[in-house]
């Protein structure tokens, strides 16, 4: 018991425990054997025995060895202040002209370097720099089509060089910035329609991945969507090279709770890609809503955007928006329509 006890002391997740620190909050959560509860770091309860105490990296793995939430702390649910303080980071961020650093953002925040990493990642699916790099790609994208040069948009967008940028701009955008600024021209973009028992089904690739599997009655209007998504590029059919990789999409479609580790070329915002990998981490046979997606990814309040991300999603099960339903559980708007939604759904058992 001597030796569990020093080994707890030097632990640091003790010393927040100790302490009650409200910075520590969403780091890690506690639980006591001896009563079979879990809390987060600050809670008021009476200060558990060291040689008691189980931490855990989230509240789900403490449920899953058996311990229930604290009723007084409230450990599983999102109101411990982190998510509203990532939120508020990430509106500084967003006013920002150049990237702030990791440590420069802790500050910010009120946190250590390593505490805030951990937070601002769970909380958004992003590290902090992927999230500030793609705070810039976006403004990237909205400055292109309107500056007078590339160059010009470079250093609107808060880049301190072309060669920073140039560095940056194939994952940032897809594509290169002349391609991007004249709606995707000469970028080569290759597809297959086949027949799923979902309908019709569309997969588009790029030389980096697949970039849309869309769902419909018919493939005359899922090419002409494809189209409406690239007005300038180069879209022809693919070759029988391409047959393997749609048949790994149809049987993602067929059995969606197996997944599929498919090559995918994604492209959207930065809120979008938040939301988008949120939505990745939901478990086959779950579903969550999108209060919870908008808490989930530090930004309450914004159901409605996160509503709007789903819509926009181009990559149909391999992104799977068909597992965010409303807050009663109801099934709502589907971009490839309601019905398809609820099969997807009766094909991945319930958790």
């Amino acid at each position: 018991m001597n030796e569990w006890f020093a080994a707890s002391q030097q632990d640091p997740r003790w010393r927040a425990l100790a302490s009650r620190d409200r910075a520590a909050d969403g780091t890690f959560v506690y639980a006591v054997r001896t009563t079979g509860v879990y809390c987060r770091p600050s809670c008021a309860a009476r200060p558990a025995r060291p040689e008691n105490v189980r931490f855990f990296e989230t509240g789900r793995e403490a449920e899953s060895a058996g311990f229930r939430p604290c009723k007084r702390c409230r450990p599983g649910s999102t109101q411990d202040g982190s998510s509203e303080m990532i939120a508020a980071v990430c509106r500084w961020i967003d006013m920002l002209d150049d990237p702030p650093s990791l440590a420069e953002m802790a500050a910010h925040a009120g946190l250590s370097p390593y505490h805030f990493h951990r937070v601002f990642q769970r909380a958004t699916g992003l590290t902090p720099r992927q999230y500030a790099a793609g705070r810039r790609a976006d403004r990237m994208r909205s400055a292109l089509p309107v500056a007078r040069s590339v160059t010009d948009a470079v250093y609107e967008a808060g880049y301190q060089s072309n060669g920073t940028f140039y560095g940056e701009s194939n994952g940032a955008l897809g594509m290169t910035p002349s391609a991007y600024r004249s709606g995707g021209d000469k970028e080569e973009i290759r597809y297959a329609t086949r027949a799923c028992s979902l309908g019709t089904i569309l997969v588009a690739r790029t030389v980096r991945g697949i970039c849309a599997i869309l769902l419909g009655d018919s493939p005359e209007p899922l090419a002409a969507d494809l189209r409406a998504r690239f007005p300038k590029a180069s879209l022809a059919p693919a070759a029988v090279d391409f047959d393997e990789e749609v048949a790994r999409v149809i049987a993602l479609v067929e059995a969606p709770a197996t997944g599929a580790n498919l090559p995918l070329d994604i492209r959207g915002t930065a809120f979008q890609r938040r939301v988008w990998q949120a939505l990745r981490e939901i478990p086959a046979g779950s579903t969550a809503s999108y209060s919870e997606i908008a808490a989930r990814i530090g930004a309450p309040g914004s159901a409605r955007a996160v509503a709007q991300a789903c819509a926009a999603n181009s990559l149909a099960v391999a992104i799977p928006c068909h597992r965010v339903v409303r807050g009663d559980g109801g099934l709502s708007g589907y971009r490839w329509g309601v019905e398809r939604k609820r099969e997807l759904l009766v094909r991945e058992p319930a958790k």
